[in-house]
């Protein structure tokens, strides 16, 4: 779903799971878009500088 969500930052490896094209990317619509609809709540987005999270919030 990742790869599909956003193509740009995500891709399909040989094994068909999604990993991300860079270490660091910027939280597009579509990036924060594939995080908030993974099936397993495997992305987490935060900010490069603080490291305060932006995906999932800080409850």
């Amino acid at each position: 779903m990742c790869a599909g969500s956003a193509p740009g930052a995500f891709a399909l490896d040989a094994g068909r799971r999604s990993r991300p094209l860079a270490e660091e990317t910027d939280p597009s619509e579509a990036v924060l878009a594939a995080a908030e609809t993974c099936p397993v709540e495997a992305i987490t987005i935060s900010r490069p500088d603080t490291g305060e999270p932006v995906f999932p919030p800080d409850e």
